[in-house]
């Protein structure tokens, strides 16, 4: 079956999917209401998992790893301590000041700057040595991360479960204005990320090939590296990290559509982000009671298949 099949039955699926989330339930009585909390959720499971899955396929692209994810460059962490220092510095009810709009913004211009501005220039230093970058990106996460759980060890146990509330992934509960906002970012980067897909396909051939082809290299690694950084820090933002969920959609593409061009991949790999995203959603509501956050379900998913690509890399 070719990767064109595939991916018009993964659009079937996830259709079939949606219309289920919408639709269970449904009386006359509860219709306007129940439909005015699932579609602002619905757009937001599909635009996280369309921008996580964009990104991880671009990253690995760029890296020429199938198991890293842009969580190396540590922006997954640097969310945390944003949120965890908002509240160990303003406390709880000036930090109840900052939801919505404005702490959205604040967290992803402060991940963009961190990415572009710190990262960037040292991508530039080291000569384009994209491995320097992630051992960078992964000291600043170990950094993020250890100062998080200092603060969170003494901050007021009330204020660390409002922390703990803002680490988790969900969609229960969308600001619609927030999803707005965010809807537009993410479009705009992943058209931006879209215009290079040919060259994307050459890439993957690994740098020494791509530049015989005559790919600008750094510049296009660059631009995806500011692509990612852009949707990594607007997904994170709009509900919180999602930490394995690219290395499980990004695998499960390209052993599904058995295919090298981005034109397959990234479509291919963005429905099966929406798929799971959905799925779990459901199970979440639907068989757990909303007792588990989505979050549980697809990092321990993700991180058992994550410990079976390294036990296949290893055979191999």
């Amino acid at each position: 079956m070719s990767a064109k099949k595939k991916i018009v039955i993964l659009s079937v699926v996830l259709v079939l999917l949606v219309a289920l989330f919408l639709g269970l339930g449904l009386t006359p009585a509860n219709q306007a209401y129940a439909l005015s909390r699932r579609i602002p959720k619905i757009l937001a499971i599909i635009l996280t998992g369309s921008a996580i899955a964009f990104s991880s396929v671009i990253f690995q692209t760029v890296t020429g790893n199938r198991i890293l994810t842009p969580s190396v460059l540590g922006l997954d962490s640097l969310y945390v301590l944003l949120q965890t220092a908002t509240i160990f510095v303003l406390g709880s009810g000036a930090a109840a000041k900052l939801s919505g709009s404005m702490n959205f913004l604040l967290s992803v211009l402060l991940m963009v700057v961190f990415s572009v501005v710190i990262l960037g220039s040292l991508l530039r230093k080291a000569k384009s040595n994209i491995y320097f970058l992630l051992l960078a990106g992964i000291i600043a996460g170990t950094l993020f991360r250890s100062a998080s759980t200092f603060m969170q060890a003494i901050l007021d146990p009330n204020e660390f479960l409002i922390v703990q509330g803002k680490l988790f992934a969900s969609f229960n509960n969308i600001n619609t204005g927030i999803l707005s906002l965010a809807a537009i970012m993410l479009v705009l980067a992943m058209g931006w990320g879209l215009k290079s897909v040919r060259e994307l396909d050459v890439l993957s051939l690994g740098r020494d090939h791509a530049v015989n082809l005559g790919v600008d290299y750094r510049k296009l690694v660059n631009r995806m590296l500011l692509i990612t950084a852009v949707l990594v820090s607007v997904s994170t933002a709009l509900v919180g990290p999602l930490i394995f969920l690219g290395v499980l959609v990004t695998n499960l593409a390209r052993e599904m559509l058995s295919t090298y061009r981005h034109s397959y991949l990234l479509p291919g790999s963005m429905l099966i982000a929406s798929i799971a995203l959905v799925f779990s959603q459901l199970l979440v509501e639907r068989v757990l009671s909303n007792e588990t956050p989505v979050s549980v379900l697809i990092n321990f998913v993700g991180g058992a298949y994550f410990i079976y690509l390294l036990l296949k890399e290893n055979k191999l």
